[in-house]
């Protein structure tokens, strides 16, 4: 009797045993699963992001295309709706574009990162693509060419290399855009009242009256008056045209 219990204690403590050794070690298979998932979780955003603008290949470029628009692009709406399409919310153009995610050198570029260019050389940021991997950039540039894929080393976009910036973060999750600051409310200055100022009355004219002349007798004293009369109108008439 006594041996029959001993055999099932026996039998008993063997089996709680093997529920911890198995429960173990399920522990021990989880956490590197779960590391694994974080990573493929970013390639496949990155994988989705290429395959995603690979669909607009051909597709016409257009300068200041609209955003959203599908059946025109610029270099900078189509990464901007490509990776919209993948929950990853960026600027419209290439230089608001340039300041989110986090900078990366040319040398250690990854599939989904941005890559911005200077081809003008003027110092102004002015295309932008998106970086497959195995030196190959996806993007569009140029009226009669569209969505394109195109060598990177060499190229005009990597002579005008400025950075490269990664929107797509180690875990996946996608990268929102900074909003852009609500302008200052307007000050309005009130414009100053004019004042009206009372008008001064015009001078007043006097016109002296004629002074009356006695009357001559016709002779020799009223020619010579009349001489002098007219002397000394041909003299005014000269001082009002300023001759002296």
């Amino acid at each position: 009797m006594n041996n029959m219990k001993k055999s099932q204690f026996v039998k008993t403590l063997a089996g709680i045993t093997l529920t911890f050794a198995i429960a173990f070690s399920g522990s021990m298979v989880v956490t590197p699963q779960q590391a694994h998932a974080a990573t493929v979780s970013s390639s496949s955003v990155a994988d989705n992001v290429i395959a995603t603008g690979k669909r607009f290949l051909g597709v016409p470029y257009r300068f200041g295309a609209a955003s959203g628009r599908t059946d025109l692009f610029d270099c900078s709406s189509f990464t901007q709706y490509v990776f919209k399409q993948n929950g990853i919310n960026l600027p419209r153009n290439s230089r608001q574009q340039s300041t989110v995610g986090t900078p990366v050198a040319k040398d250690q570029l990854q599939p989904g990162d941005l890559i911005f260019s200077d081809t003008n050389h003027d110092g102004i940021i002015n295309h932008v693509s998106i970086y497959m991997g195995n030196n190959q950039v996806i993007h569009t540039y140029r009226v009669g060419i569209g969505v394109t894929i195109s060598n990177f080393a060499g190229s005009a976009w990597d002579r005008g290399f400025v950075t490269a910036r990664r929107v797509i973060p180690g875990n996946g999750q996608a990268v929102a855009a900074p909003q852009p600051s609500a302008p200052a409310p307007a000050v309005t200055t009130p414009a100053p009242q004019k004042t009206t100022q009372p008008t001064a009355p015009a001078p007043a004219v006097t016109t002296p009256s004629p002074q009356k002349t006695s009357g001559h007798v016709a002779g020799t004293h009223s020619k010579k008056h009349t001489k002098h009369s007219k002397t000394h109108k041909t003299h005014s008439s000269k001082n009002e045209h300023g001759e002296d």
